[in-house]
Protein backbone atom coordinates (compact mmCIF):
# COMPACT_ATOMS: atom_id res chain seq x y z
CA UNK A 1 0.00 0.00 0.00
CA UNK A 2 1.29 3.45 -0.92
CA UNK A 3 2.31 5.52 2.12
CA UNK A 4 3.24 9.11 2.91
CA UNK A 5 6.65 7.91 4.06
CA UNK A 6 7.28 6.35 0.66
CA UNK A 7 6.26 9.58 -1.08
CA UNK A 8 8.59 11.63 1.11
CA UNK A 9 11.45 9.24 0.32
CA UNK A 10 10.60 9.38 -3.38
CA UNK A 11 10.67 13.20 -3.39
CA UNK A 12 14.00 13.31 -1.55
CA UNK A 13 15.58 10.85 -4.01
CA UNK A 14 14.08 12.73 -6.97
CA UNK A 15 15.45 16.05 -5.69
CA UNK A 16 18.97 14.82 -4.90
CA UNK A 17 19.38 12.21 -7.64
CA UNK A 18 21.08 10.04 -5.05
CA UNK A 19 19.90 7.40 -2.58
CA UNK A 20 22.77 8.27 -0.26
CA UNK A 21 21.98 12.01 -0.24
CA UNK A 22 18.29 11.28 0.34
CA UNK A 23 19.20 9.02 3.27
CA UNK A 24 21.34 11.80 4.81
CA UNK A 25 18.54 14.36 4.45
CA UNK A 26 15.89 12.12 5.97
CA UNK A 27 18.10 10.59 8.65
CA UNK A 28 17.81 6.97 7.52
CA UNK A 29 20.30 4.34 6.44
CA UNK A 30 20.77 4.05 2.68
CA UNK A 31 19.42 0.46 2.50
CA UNK A 32 16.20 1.64 4.14
CA UNK A 33 15.79 4.32 1.47
CA UNK A 34 16.39 1.76 -1.27
CA UNK A 35 13.77 -0.54 0.24
CA UNK A 36 11.20 2.27 0.39
CA UNK A 37 11.77 3.09 -3.29
CA UNK A 38 11.45 -0.58 -4.29
CA UNK A 39 8.27 -0.87 -2.21
CA UNK A 40 6.75 2.15 -3.95
CA UNK A 41 7.72 0.76 -7.35
CA UNK A 42 6.09 -2.58 -6.48
CA UNK A 43 2.91 -0.83 -5.32
CA UNK A 44 2.67 1.22 -8.51
CA UNK A 45 3.98 -1.52 -10.82
CA UNK A 46 6.48 0.81 -12.49
CA UNK A 47 10.16 1.75 -12.43
CA UNK A 48 10.77 5.20 -10.98
CA UNK A 49 14.56 5.54 -11.16
CA UNK A 50 17.42 4.21 -13.29
CA UNK A 51 20.89 3.83 -11.82
CA UNK A 52 23.51 5.98 -13.53
CA UNK A 53 26.97 5.75 -11.98
CA UNK A 54 26.65 6.47 -8.27
CA UNK A 55 23.36 8.27 -8.68
CA UNK A 56 19.87 7.70 -10.02
CA UNK A 57 17.87 9.36 -12.80
CA UNK A 58 14.06 9.67 -12.65
CA UNK A 59 12.02 7.97 -15.34
CA UNK A 60 9.17 9.62 -17.22
CA UNK A 61 6.77 7.96 -14.75
CA UNK A 62 8.67 9.57 -11.86
CA UNK A 63 8.37 12.96 -13.57
CA UNK A 64 4.61 12.45 -13.77
CA UNK A 65 4.36 11.27 -10.16
CA UNK A 66 6.38 14.14 -8.63
CA UNK A 67 3.73 16.95 -8.63
CA UNK A 68 1.09 14.55 -7.29
CA UNK A 69 3.44 13.42 -4.54
CA UNK A 70 4.25 17.01 -3.62
CA UNK A 71 0.57 17.91 -3.32
CA UNK A 72 -0.19 14.82 -1.26
CA UNK A 73 2.68 15.43 1.16
CA UNK A 74 1.79 19.15 1.42
CA UNK A 75 -1.86 18.30 2.16
CA UNK A 76 -0.81 15.89 4.88
CA UNK A 77 1.39 18.56 6.43
CA UNK A 78 -1.47 21.08 6.35
CA UNK A 79 -3.69 18.52 8.06
CA UNK A 80 -1.05 17.98 10.75
CA UNK A 81 -0.72 21.73 11.32
CA UNK A 82 -4.49 22.15 11.55
CA UNK A 83 -4.78 19.43 14.18
CA UNK A 84 -1.81 20.85 16.10
CA UNK A 85 -3.35 24.33 16.01
CA UNK A 86 -6.56 23.03 17.54
CA UNK A 87 -4.60 21.10 20.17
CA UNK A 88 -2.61 24.19 21.13
CA UNK A 89 -5.78 26.29 21.03
CA UNK A 90 -7.49 24.08 23.60
CA UNK A 91 -4.62 24.32 26.08
CA UNK A 92 -2.74 27.50 25.13
CA UNK A 93 -3.15 31.26 25.64
CA UNK A 94 -5.69 33.37 23.76
CA UNK A 95 -4.77 37.08 23.46
CA UNK A 96 -7.23 39.58 22.05
CA UNK A 97 -7.13 43.37 21.95
CA UNK A 98 -10.03 45.50 23.18
CA UNK A 99 -10.87 49.20 23.37
CA UNK A 100 -10.47 50.98 26.70
CA UNK A 101 -13.99 50.64 28.14
CA UNK A 102 -14.60 47.11 26.84
CA UNK A 103 -15.34 46.07 30.43
CA UNK A 104 -18.65 47.92 30.07
CA UNK A 105 -19.52 46.00 26.91
CA UNK A 106 -19.23 42.49 28.30
CA UNK A 107 -15.52 42.01 28.91
CA UNK A 108 -16.08 39.56 31.78
CA UNK A 109 -18.85 37.86 29.85
CA UNK A 110 -16.52 37.45 26.87
CA UNK A 111 -13.91 35.70 29.01
CA UNK A 112 -16.65 33.48 30.46
CA UNK A 113 -17.84 32.60 26.94
CA UNK A 114 -14.34 31.42 26.02
CA UNK A 115 -13.75 29.44 29.20
CA UNK A 116 -17.14 27.75 28.96
CA UNK A 117 -16.10 26.36 25.56
CA UNK A 118 -12.44 25.72 26.32
CA UNK A 119 -11.82 25.33 30.07
CA UNK A 120 -8.12 24.60 29.53
CA UNK A 121 -7.13 27.89 27.88
CA UNK A 122 -5.58 31.01 29.37
CA UNK A 123 -7.27 34.26 28.31
CA UNK A 124 -5.68 37.72 27.97
CA UNK A 125 -7.79 40.75 27.04
CA UNK A 126 -5.27 43.45 26.19
CA UNK A 127 -5.61 47.21 25.94
CA UNK A 128 -6.30 50.42 27.82
CA UNK A 129 -7.04 52.46 24.70
CA UNK A 130 -7.72 51.74 21.02
CA UNK A 131 -4.63 53.70 19.93
CA UNK A 132 -2.39 51.55 22.10
CA UNK A 133 -3.91 48.31 20.82
CA UNK A 134 -3.60 49.50 17.21
CA UNK A 135 0.15 49.81 17.68
CA UNK A 136 0.31 46.26 19.07
CA UNK A 137 -1.55 45.01 15.99
CA UNK A 138 0.87 46.72 13.61
CA UNK A 139 3.87 45.28 15.47
CA UNK A 140 2.42 41.77 15.39
CA UNK A 141 1.99 41.52 19.17
CA UNK A 142 -1.71 40.84 18.67
CA UNK A 143 -3.56 38.98 15.92
CA UNK A 144 -6.86 40.80 16.16
CA UNK A 145 -8.83 43.27 18.26
CA UNK A 146 -12.16 45.02 18.74
CA UNK A 147 -11.48 48.76 18.53
CA UNK A 148 -13.17 52.09 18.11
CA UNK A 149 -13.01 52.97 14.44
CA UNK A 150 -12.51 56.67 15.10
CA UNK A 151 -8.99 56.01 16.34
CA UNK A 152 -7.90 53.43 13.77
CA UNK A 153 -5.78 54.26 10.75
CA UNK A 154 -6.63 51.86 7.94
CA UNK A 155 -3.15 51.56 6.42
CA UNK A 156 -2.02 47.94 6.71
CA UNK A 157 -5.09 47.01 8.74
CA UNK A 158 -8.41 45.44 7.77
CA UNK A 159 -11.26 47.21 9.58
CA UNK A 160 -14.70 45.56 9.73
CA UNK A 161 -17.38 47.61 11.57
CA UNK A 162 -19.69 45.45 13.69
CA UNK A 163 -21.55 47.85 16.02
CA UNK A 164 -22.05 51.49 16.85
CA UNK A 165 -23.02 53.32 20.03
CA UNK A 166 -24.44 56.82 20.30
CA UNK A 167 -22.39 59.44 22.12
CA UNK A 168 -24.54 61.22 24.69
CA UNK A 169 -24.20 64.30 26.89
CA UNK A 170 -24.38 63.56 30.62
CA UNK A 171 -25.11 66.07 33.39
CA UNK A 172 -26.49 66.34 36.91
CA UNK A 173 -28.21 69.62 35.99
CA UNK A 174 -31.70 68.97 34.52
CA UNK A 175 -31.55 72.27 32.66
CA UNK A 176 -28.58 70.98 30.67
CA UNK A 177 -30.64 67.98 29.56
CA UNK A 178 -33.80 69.75 28.45
CA UNK A 179 -32.95 69.61 24.74
CA UNK A 180 -30.34 67.88 22.56
CA UNK A 181 -26.93 69.51 22.80
CA UNK A 182 -25.77 71.36 19.68
CA UNK A 183 -22.12 71.94 18.74
CA UNK A 184 -22.45 75.57 19.88
CA UNK A 185 -23.76 74.56 23.31
CA UNK A 186 -21.12 71.87 23.58
CA UNK A 187 -18.39 74.41 22.81
CA UNK A 188 -19.53 76.47 25.81
CA UNK A 189 -19.86 73.53 28.22
CA UNK A 190 -17.59 72.67 31.12
CA UNK A 191 -16.57 69.06 30.65
CA UNK A 192 -14.72 66.29 32.43
CA UNK A 193 -12.89 64.05 29.97
CA UNK A 194 -11.41 60.58 30.49
CA UNK A 195 -8.44 58.90 28.79
CA UNK A 196 -6.20 61.87 29.38
CA UNK A 197 -3.04 59.91 28.48
CA UNK A 198 -4.42 59.31 24.98
CA UNK A 199 -6.14 62.68 24.60
CA UNK A 200 -4.83 63.16 21.05
CA UNK A 201 -6.09 59.78 19.79
CA UNK A 202 -9.07 59.05 22.08
CA UNK A 203 -12.03 58.29 19.76
CA UNK A 204 -14.59 60.24 21.77
CA UNK A 205 -12.37 63.33 21.78
CA UNK A 206 -11.66 62.94 18.06
CA UNK A 207 -15.41 62.80 17.39
CA UNK A 208 -16.08 65.85 19.56
CA UNK A 209 -13.28 67.79 17.86
CA UNK A 210 -14.82 67.02 14.48
CA UNK A 211 -18.25 68.06 15.76
CA UNK A 212 -16.86 71.37 17.04
CA UNK A 213 -14.79 72.11 13.94
CA UNK A 214 -17.21 74.71 12.63
CA UNK A 215 -17.28 76.51 15.99
CA UNK A 216 -13.52 76.94 15.94
CA UNK A 217 -13.18 75.56 19.47
CA UNK A 218 -11.60 72.45 20.98
CA UNK A 219 -13.41 70.29 23.55
CA UNK A 220 -13.57 72.53 26.64
CA UNK A 221 -12.35 70.12 29.32
CA UNK A 222 -12.12 71.50 32.87
CA UNK A 223 -11.11 68.19 34.43
CA UNK A 224 -8.90 65.47 32.94
CA UNK A 225 -8.96 61.91 34.35
CA UNK A 226 -7.94 58.48 33.12
CA UNK A 227 -10.95 56.23 33.72
CA UNK A 228 -14.52 56.82 32.69
CA UNK A 229 -15.87 55.80 36.10
CA UNK A 230 -14.14 58.74 37.80
CA UNK A 231 -15.46 61.09 35.11
CA UNK A 232 -19.03 59.88 35.69
CA UNK A 233 -18.70 60.27 39.46
CA UNK A 234 -17.54 63.88 39.04
CA UNK A 235 -20.52 64.53 36.76
CA UNK A 236 -22.77 63.14 39.47
CA UNK A 237 -21.17 65.50 42.00
CA UNK A 238 -21.98 68.44 39.75
CA UNK A 239 -18.43 69.57 39.02
CA UNK A 240 -18.71 69.20 35.24
CA UNK A 241 -20.70 67.57 32.44
CA UNK A 242 -19.42 64.90 30.09
CA UNK A 243 -19.77 63.09 26.77
CA UNK A 244 -19.64 59.30 26.84
CA UNK A 245 -21.08 56.36 24.86
CA UNK A 246 -24.72 55.61 25.60
CA UNK A 247 -23.95 52.01 26.58
CA UNK A 248 -21.55 53.28 29.23
CA UNK A 249 -24.04 55.89 30.44
CA UNK A 250 -26.81 53.33 30.87
CA UNK A 251 -24.56 51.16 33.00
CA UNK A 252 -22.63 53.74 35.00
CA UNK A 253 -25.11 56.52 35.77
CA UNK A 254 -27.46 54.43 37.96
CA UNK A 255 -24.50 53.16 39.98
CA UNK A 256 -22.12 56.13 40.13
CA UNK A 257 -24.25 59.21 39.39
CA UNK A 258 -27.90 58.35 40.14
CA UNK A 259 -28.99 61.99 40.05
CA UNK A 260 -27.47 62.56 36.60
CA UNK A 261 -29.07 61.88 33.25
CA UNK A 262 -28.23 61.99 29.57
CA UNK A 263 -29.44 63.57 26.35
CA UNK A 264 -28.46 63.14 22.70
CA UNK A 265 -26.15 65.42 20.77
CA UNK A 266 -27.50 67.25 17.74
CA UNK A 267 -26.69 65.99 15.20
CA UNK A 268 -26.67 62.49 16.67
CA UNK A 269 -23.11 61.27 16.85
CA UNK A 270 -21.77 57.72 17.22
CA UNK A 271 -18.70 55.72 18.10
CA UNK A 272 -18.27 52.76 15.75
CA UNK A 273 -16.67 49.53 16.96
CA UNK A 274 -14.86 47.30 14.51
CA UNK A 275 -12.91 44.08 14.25
CA UNK A 276 -9.35 44.99 13.27
CA UNK A 277 -6.43 42.84 12.15
CA UNK A 278 -3.47 43.10 9.80
CA UNK A 279 -4.47 43.04 6.15
CA UNK A 280 -2.08 40.18 5.36
CA UNK A 281 -2.91 38.09 8.44
CA UNK A 282 -4.14 34.50 8.36
CA UNK A 283 -6.18 34.35 11.54
CA UNK A 284 -5.73 31.44 13.92
CA UNK A 285 -8.71 29.49 15.28
CA UNK A 286 -8.27 31.36 18.58
CA UNK A 287 -8.48 34.79 16.93
CA UNK A 288 -11.48 33.70 14.86
CA UNK A 289 -13.28 32.51 17.99
CA UNK A 290 -12.58 35.75 19.86
CA UNK A 291 -13.88 37.81 16.94
CA UNK A 292 -17.09 35.77 16.86
CA UNK A 293 -17.71 35.96 20.60
CA UNK A 294 -16.69 39.62 20.99
CA UNK A 295 -18.98 40.62 18.13
CA UNK A 296 -21.94 38.84 19.71
CA UNK A 297 -21.25 40.46 23.07
CA UNK A 298 -20.91 44.03 21.85
CA UNK A 299 -23.96 43.76 19.59
CA UNK A 300 -26.14 42.99 22.63
CA UNK A 301 -25.29 46.44 24.07
CA UNK A 302 -24.54 48.61 21.04
CA UNK A 303 -26.46 48.75 17.76
CA UNK A 304 -25.33 46.07 15.28
CA UNK A 305 -23.78 47.16 11.99
CA UNK A 306 -24.86 44.71 9.30
CA UNK A 307 -22.63 44.04 6.29
CA UNK A 308 -24.10 44.85 2.91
Amino acid sequence: MLSLHQLRVFLAVYEHGSLTAAAEELGYAQPSISEQVRGLERTLGVQLFRRVGRGVVPTAVADELRPHAERTVAAAEEARKAVQAVKQFETGTIRFGMFGIARLYGGAGLVADVLDRYPGVRVELVGQNSAEVQDDLRRGRLEAAMLSVGSVSGEGLKVTPVARDELVYISADPAHLATPVTPHRLSLATLVMSDTTWSAEDPTRVTIRNLLHETGRNPPSRIEVEDIETAVELVGMGYADGVIPKGAAEQLLPRLAPKAGWVSLRPRTHDTFAVVHRTDATLSPAATLMIELATKRIQTIADPVHRR
